[in-house]
């Protein structure tokens, strides 16, 4: 009879410690751009050697379906990249608090022998846009409100809007995807820079225009309210956070390079 006791006794205690297990875990809702460029592969089973550390679960999204799952309490953390969105996002009583903790920069990518002329000097970022309507070429839109998405329509709005043509197209998915469907129609598109360096496999477009004020890419994490969102794994998740904006995780962004190249810097002190 022992062997079949202790069968049972396995049994009865395999849901509640697969419950256990679960809520033990982070689940952190971040922006395809921040995945997409491989960083969190970096990170991630760097945090879980720490002590005190439990496995993170990621879910990838725009930045607008990040805040929807964080509203309806069905993520722990949010890694995100808009801050009117998540200052609203404090303000409606979702969010506890939010840290910069890293950036890079959005740029425009098209083809090389670019027809809009992008690469004239002393253009202002919504000249460039403008130029971009002006020349009605192919301009590939991620369409999915997601941070980079908010930010093309703000850029659109600072040109004077944007106008109606065949040639602007959205996709509905990722900035991976959406690059990689860019790029098969020779198509201007808004990207950040982590993405296309991190983009696996060659890419056509080139980056045309950059290193504007108006186009640094702030990412940030977001605490949810422990009011709002009772059962969350608020512990977890506020552990989580301070090592991302921690001296360590500091040094793995830095050190994270593509041919070379930084996709994110890190900030010491979050804002």
């Amino acid at each position: 009879m022992r062997p079949l006791l202790l069968l049972l006794a396995a049994l009865a205690c395999a849901a509640p410690c697969a419950r256990a297990d679960e809520a033990a875990r982070v689940r952190v809702g971040t922006t395809t751009s921040v995945q997409d460029s491989g960083l969190l592969d970096v990170l991630l089973p760097a945090y879980e050697k720490t002590p005190h550390a439990t496995k993170v679960d990621v879910i990838a999204v725009g930045t607008g379906a990040a805040f929807k799952l964080g509203h309806d309490g069905n993520v722990d953390l949010l890694l995100v990249h808009d801050r009117q969105g998540e200052e609203e996002f404090i303000a409606a009583g979702d969010g506890l608090s939010r840290r910069t903790f890293m950036w890079n920069n959005f740029e425009i990518l098209g083809p090389a022998d670019d027809p809009a002329d992008l690469r004239k000097k002393a253009l202002t970022t919504p000249e460039a846009m403008k130029r971009i309507a002006d020349a009605r070429v192919l301009f590939v839109s991620r369409g999915d409100d997601s941070g980079t998405h908010r930010c093309e329509k703000r850029l659109w709005a600072k040109a004077g809007g944007r106008p109606d043509w065949p040639g602007y197209r959205e996709t509905g998915q990722g900035m991976g995807a959406t690059l990689r469907i860019a790029d098969e129609l020779g198509a201007y598109v808004l990207t950040d820079r982590g993405t296309r360096l991190g983009y696996k496999g060659p890419l056509r477009l080139v980056p045309l225009f950059g290193d504007r004020a108006d186009l640094q890419n702030e990412y940030s994490i977001v605490l949810l309210d422990p009011k709002r969102h009772l059962d969350l794994n608020h512990a977890g998740a506020k552990r989580l956070a301070d090592w991302l904006a921690s001296p360590d995780a500091g040094g793995l962004i830095a050190a994270y390079r593509v041919h070379g190249e930084l996709l994110f810097h890190p900030l010491r002190a979050g804002r």
